[in-house]
């Protein structure tokens, strides 16, 4: 068998990781760019925790900063400090093949992984493609060029996207980790900051003594019977396989692809492309099944308005009725004991604002981001031009990933501002959805609370 041909028609690659070297990580880890969006003082914390040890925060830039006025700064610094662990003994060696990883967090323990590069050649965002990897969210175009300028002439990588597989046996992750446990000892077992748990990973080569080793062997029998699965689960119409569903990082994702398609643009027909290594992207796969991943609602926060304003907006919805309620401990109760199986077709939402909270009732069916995202897009299109409240400015509405976190931004004195509590999002069905409809709406879920989401731990040479 010709493992790296192979591995290839499954969308994936064989390249070389890169970690900190043993003595260098204990600071490293940091959480995806995209948390935290409305807190300075987290990311003040994490720079402070990091102090002058080797950090991921030195090679990310976190978006709540993507609209200062030193982004280009910014930029430059990071791609330095890219080149400066390249340079002086801060990253070990690269270890080709794969890295098996066990995840526990404050809320699940045990949540798998697999780190490995997939072929951007078999990933489209454009909700008409259906590729081998397709997107589960809309993307936004506007929102690409600042990712891509991070991208563009860095020479390392470092993931927080997350893709999905719909293995409902759970035969690729469990094996994988008794075969990678029995066979080595962890590269790396690390604590991670703020309380965010831990993390434990496994080197997998893709041989042993010149022969496919076993863990790369089932790699590929499990991924070929699910693609295999997959064309007669989803692709009646087209007979296109749906391997992986890109869970966390879609906007990421496609700013690499926006990047490697620069980069072929300018390669000569002869063969370069297939090595070059921008034409991959370092990811985690995990599956849709593994009970340790916990689908949760991104809810919004609107500014500029008020508790009417909100509720006056929302009021566009079809069958729309509106209940006061007396605190967020009561609406946060309604709101997350919905379950839109049992009580039939419709949506609820909440609403917190000047100290006021209401539940919102709609007959719109489906996942509560359909009926809801227009309403904030055009929102947000009359709001173009006003004064915008926040400084530095940036555009009127947010997504918040945690219940807490939404209510405590609602709440604040210092802007105007309108939180909409979404209901509890089932991750059953997913596959099938996307498949038939393609992308849902763009942040319609999270794959756990923030502090559960991908840290930047692992790199890979872009170079």
């Amino acid at each position: 068998m010709n493992i790296p041909q192979k591995i290839n028609s499954l969308g994936l690659g064989i390249s070389g990781i890169l970690l900190p070297e043993a003595g260098c990580i204990s600071k490293w880890p940091v959480i995806a760019c995209d948390q935290y969006t409305q807190d300075r003082e987290y990311w003040k914390k994490v720079k402070d925790t990091a102090g002058s040890f080797p950090s991921a925060i030195n090679l990310i830039f976190p978006e709540i900063f993507l609209n200062d006025a030193d982004a280009d700064k910014r930029i430059s610094d990071i791609h330095s400090a890219m080149n400066r662990y390249l340079k002086d003994g801060t990253l070990a060696p690269p270890r080709s093949g794969f890295i098996y990883i066990e995840r526990d967090t404050p809320f699940h323990k045990k949540r798998r992984g697999l780190i490995a590069a997939i072929d951007l050649e078999h990933y489209d965002w454009h909700p008409d493609a259906r590729p081998l990897i397709r997107c589960t969210e809309g993307t936004v175009p506007e929102r690409l060029p600042p990712r891509m300028d991070i991208r563009r002439g860095a020479p390392l990588e470092l993931p927080h996207v997350l893709l999905l597989i719909d293995d409902d046996k759970d035969e690729l992750l469990p094996a994988l980790g008794r075969m990678a446990q029995r066979q080595n000892s962890p590269l790396y077992d690390v604590s991670l900051m703020m309380d965010s748990g831990r993390v434990t990973g496994w080197h997998i080569n893709a041989e042993n003594d010149g022969k496919p080793a076993e863990a790369m062997l089932h790699i590929i029998k499990t991924l070929d019977e699910l693609c295999s699965r997959s064309v007669d689960r989803y692709s009646a119409e087209n007979g296109k396989p749906f391997l992986f569903a890109v869970g966390d990082g879609n906007h990421s994702l496609a700013a690499a692809k926006g990047i490697w398609n620069e980069i072929k643009e300018g390669l000569a027909a002869d063969g370069k492309e297939l090595v070059h290594p921008c034409r991959y992207a370092l990811v985690e796969i995990e599956n849709i099944y593994d009970p340790a991943i916990q689908f949760e609602p991104i809810h919004r926060l609107v500014f500029d308005t008020g508790f009417d304003g909100i509720v006056s907006l929302l009021s566009k919805l079809p069958d729309f009725s509106v209940r006061q309620l007396k605190n967020e401990q009561e609406l946060s109760s309604v709101v997350s004991d919905f379950d839109a199986a049992k009580r039939g077709a419709g949506n609820i939402f909440g609403i917190i604002s000047e100290g006021r909270y209401a539940l919102i009732n709609t007959s719109a069916a489906g996942i509560s981001t359909a009926c809801l995202q227009p309403l904030l897009d055009e929102y947000q299109v009359l709001n173009k031009g006003t004064e915008c409240t926040l400084s530095p400015c940036k555009e009127c509405l947010d997504y918040i990933h945690d219940e807490k976190e939404l209510f405590r931004l609602s709440a604040a004195g210092n802007r105007k501002a309108a939180g909409i509590l979404l209901p509890p999002v089932q991750k059953s069905g997913l596959f099938d959805t996307v498949a038939r409809l393609g992308p849902l709406p763009r942040k319609s879920f999270s794959m756990g609370h923030s502090c559960e989401k991908r840290f930047y731990l692992e790199c890979r040479s872009l170079k």
